[in-house]
C-alpha cells in the first residue's frame, strides 16, 4: 500500500497546536527547501482531503443536532399540550402525573427553542479540523453527562413514587411517576444522539492518528499519512 508524506514547516505545527483553522494556515506562503518541492504540492491536497472530510463531518454534526431539537420540541409540545388538557380531566395521581409533565417540558422546550436560534449561528460558522475536532469531543462528553443526569431524574422518580405509595401522597406518585417517563425519554434520546455522533468522533479520531510529527529539512514538520 503506498502513502505520501507531507511536510510543512514549524510554523504550521505550532498553529495547529494552537487551534488556528488550518485551512489559512495552508494559504499562506512558507519558504521549504529546493529538495522538498514534491511534498509543499503534496501538502496543499493533504490539506484540502483534510478539510473536505471535516467539512463533511460537520455538516452532519449540524443536521443531527437539528434533527434532534425538533424532535425534543415535538415530545416537549406534546407533553405541554396533553398534560394540561388531560390535567383539567384527571383526579388524584394521575392529575399530577399531567401537571408535571406539562411542567417538565416546558424546560425541554425552552432549551430546544434556545438550541435551533443559535443553530443559526453555527450553520454559517466556519471550523478548521482542529476546531471541529474539540467541538465534536465537546458534545459526546456532554451527551455522556446528560445520559447520567437522566439516570438521577428516573432514581429520583422511583424514590417519589415509592414515597407516595409509603406515605398515601397521591402527589409524590404522580410526580414520581411523570419523572420516571420523562428520565426514561431523555435517556434513551440522549444515548441514540450518542451513539450517533460517536461514529464521526470516530472518523476525525482516524484522520487525528494519520498525523504525525518528524524532521523535516527546515527543522521540525507535522506530516499526514495517507493509508
Amino acid at each position: 500500500m503506498s502513502r505520501n508524506t507531507i511536510l510543512t514547516s514549524l510554523l504550521v505545527l505550532g498553529s495547529f497546536f494552537c487551534g488556528n483553522a488550518l485551512a489559512q494556515e495552508h494559504s499562506e506562503q512558507f519558504p521549504v527547501a529546493d529538495n522538498i518541492r514534491k511534498p509543499a504540492v503534496d501538502s496543499l491536497f493533504a490539506d484540502t482531503a483534510l478539510l473536505r472530510i471535516s467539512d463533511s463531518l460537520v455538516a452532519e454534526r449540524l443536521n443531527m443536532h437539528k434533527t434532534n431539537l425538533t424532535i425534543l420540541a415535538a415530545w416537549a409540545g406534546i407533553n405541554i399540550i396533553q398534560g394540561s388538557i388531560s390535567a383539567n380531566n384527571a383526579q388524584g395521581r394521575d392529575r399530577y402525573f399531567f401537571n408535571m409533565n406539562s411542567y417538565w417540558n416546558l424546560v425541554n422546550m425552552g432549551i430546544a427553542t434556545y438550541g435551533l436560534i443559535r443553530m443559526k449561528k453555527d450553520l454559517t460558522r466556519k471550523y478548521s479540523y482542529t476546531q471541529n475536532l474539540l467541538e465534536q469531543q465537546k458534545l459526546e462528553k456532554i451527551l455522556l453527562l446528560n445520559s447520567g443526569l437522566d439516570l438521577a431524574y428516573i432514581a429520583t422518580g422511583l424514590y417519589l413514587k415509592e414515597r407516595g405509595a409509603r406515605l398515601n401522597s397521591e402527589q409524590a406518585a404522580g410526580f414520581g411517576n411523570s419523572l420516571i417517563l420523562q428520565g426514561a425519554f431523555l435517556l434513551v434520546f440522549d444515548l441514540v444522539q450518542y451513539g450517533n455522533h460517536r461514529r464521526n468522533g470516530k472518523i476525525l479520531e482516524r484522520q487525528t492518528g494519520n498525523l504525525q510529527i518528524g524532521p523535516t529539512g527546515n527543522g521540525i514538520g507535522l506530516a499526514y499519512h495517507f493509508k
